[in-house]
């Protein structure tokens, strides 16, 4: 059994694949560092990433598959699940020793699979542009809170800076402890040293909570509640459109 041992980030995969090629040796295992090693291994390959081998890898790519294809590729490592980059390893090699573009062959196993997994993650980034419910701060800042299955926050900052480009906003992510800040010239990517409630539960304290904000989340209620056909709700239904996952974080269902 051949390991690689890497720091587990995307540019660090390309060169891991820069490096099996050079070698003729690929992995059957990939660790991040500091990882147990398996009981019985032939090789253990130490990565350091390299940003001229990952530059020659992407441009090799950008030769064998489409730019809807690479970024099928991105979204894929977002999923963050266990053994993506051994699927995407297997793909990227697949692709290199192909005469032609694998990313419709879906008769093989790891090109199918790469699309279920782009399926899933990019379902999910809807879901996040849909279920965010903004709390206005008392410093006008926006903030939305969010506990997504994949790490997709990167993938919904184009939409809401485009969408509220008019208002400072901070979008974080529970699950992963980082969020995006937008101060109305870009977008940056944040983590804090300490952990407020409203970091832990995704619902702002009422003295964090603009003078006018509760207004507006009672008024969005009670128009909620107005709209509700009695005669025609489907629990099972709304369920299914709406996940109970996000309910702790959606204004209308609060109280």
């Amino acid at each position: 059994m051949v390991v690689y041992v890497y720091d587990k980030t995307f540019d660090g995969l390309l060169t891991a694949v820069f490096d099996a090629f050079a070698r003729k040796s690929f992995p059957d295992l990939l660790l991040a560092e500091g990882e147990a090693l398996p009981l019985f291994c032939d090789e253990v390959v130490t990565i350091c990433t390299d940003d001229a081998k990952v530059e020659r890898v992407w441009k090799g790519l950008q030769k064998k598959l489409s730019a809807t294809a690479l970024h099928c590729l991105t979204v894929c490592w977002l999923s963050e699940l266990a053994d993506v980059d051994l699927l995407l390893f297997r793909y990227i090699k697949k692709a290199f020793n192909s005469p032609s573009s694998i990313e419709l062959n879906f008769g093989d196993p790891d090109v199918l699979e790469v699309s279920k997994v782009w399926r899933k993650v990019s379902h999910e980034k809807h879901r996040m542009i849909e279920f965010i419910r903004f709390q206005k701060a008392e410093d006008g800042t926006f903030f939305g809170a969010m506990e997504p299955l994949y790490n997709v926050l990167p993938l919904v900052v184009g939409h809401f800076k485009d969408r509220f480009a008019d208002q400072k906003w901070l979008i974080y992510d529970l699950k992963r402890a980082y969020g995006c800040y937008y101060d109305l010239q870009e977008v940056r990517e944040v983590r804090f040293d300490r952990m407020e409630e409203h970091l832990l539960s995704g619902i702002l304290n009422d003295k964090l909570m603009a003078e006018d904000e509760k207004l507006f989340q009672n008024l969005w209620k009670a128009y909620f509640k107005a709209i509700a056909i009695k005669e025609r709700i489907n629990p099972r239904l709304h369920k299914q459109h709406m996940p109970v996952r996000f309910w702790k974080y959606l204004t209308e269902k609060q109280g």
